[in-house]
């Protein structure tokens, strides 16, 4: 009995120190298995041998927690949203979870100081603070059951950092904003790849044109070919709201290009050939012969 009670006071002062303190003051609870918040925040590029010869890292973690989170966060929409419908609701939730929001919400969480790699942290497109956000995520999901994650989620991931209703309207897929806007008004656009280069972190930089109808439109520079469209779209998207002129300029390009594509029909002399109703024939038939009809 005086021994259960001794280990348990030593426990308590372990856990009052480093590096328990830092997971309470991020989790709000004290963690049961350390090891597997650890295991969170271990990069593929920095993995160690486990107990059992194999190597770990926080890929599987990660597999998990995007799961647990999918499910977390499609709960809390569904809820705050009671009369949307499931597209809406599918949309909200994928704002959410997208890799920049999850990058953000790890570094305001202060998670990013807790990854441990050999590669270099200030990559931008790897997103290695959003995986092990979501690695996190799965390490609580053992260590506490869904309930007390969903908590987590919340109380201290929702609550302060996400304004559900702003980011539900805020519009992200610019690209298909813009070609859905193209479609409805019969317009012709294309994403030209203007250059890639590496900036001065040796990070590859992609710059994208939006073209319609054979007319340059905005451009964007991104980490990825993705990002870089995105941004165009949205540029041409904020000239098509502010610039009637060029509004009116890609209409009548369109027009003109629709009528050069219609096929041209061309004129041939007809032969007009005059038919002889059966009616006709048995007239003519009956005069010859009149002597007949007598």
């Amino acid at each position: 009995m005086l021994k259960a009670i001794y280990n348990r006071i030593r426990l308590l002062r372990l856990r009052s120190k480093e590096p328990y303190s830092v997971y309470y003051r991020i989790l709000g609870f004290i963690p049961n298995d350390l090891k597997i918040y650890e295991q969170a925040f271990l990069h593929r590029s920095s993995s160690q041998k486990g107990e059992k010869g194999k190597w770990l890292n926080n890929e599987r973690l990660e597999f998990l927690g995007d799961a647990v989170l999918d499910t977390i966060v499609a709960d809390v929409v569904y809820r705050v949203f009671e009369t949307k419908k499931e597209g809406f609701l599918t949309n909200t939730r994928s704002k959410i979870v997208q890799r920049e929001m999850l990058n953000k919400l790890a570094i305001e969480l202060g998670l990013d100081k807790l990854v441990v790699s050999s590669t270099r942290s200030c990559s931008h497109n790897n997103y290695m603070y959003g995986n092990a956000f979501e690695a996190f995520v799965g390490a609580i999901y053992i260590d506490q059951g869904y309930d007390v994650c969903k908590k987590f989620i919340e109380e201290r991931v929702i609550a302060p950092y996400i304004n559900l209703h702003q980011i539900a309207n805020k519009e992200v897929n610019f690209k298909s904003k813009l070609i859905e806007w193209s479609q409805k008004n019969r317009v012709k656009v294309d994403f030209k790849l203007i250059e890639s280069f590496v900036d001065g972190e040796n990070n590859p930089v992609f710059q994208s044109q939006v073209v319609v109808c054979d007319i340059a439109a905005g451009i964007g520079s991104g980490y990825s070919k993705k990002e870089s469209q995105q941004n165009a779209a949205r540029a041409t998207l904020k000239k098509i709201q502010s610039d009637p002129a060029f509004v009116k300029t890609v209409l009548e390009a369109a027009r003109i290009m629709a009528e050069a594509a219609q096929p041209v029909v061309k004129e041939e002399s007809l032969v007009v050939i005059d038919p002889t109703p059966e009616s006709t024939a048995e007239a003519a038939v009956t005069t010859e012969n009149p002597s007949e009809e007598k």
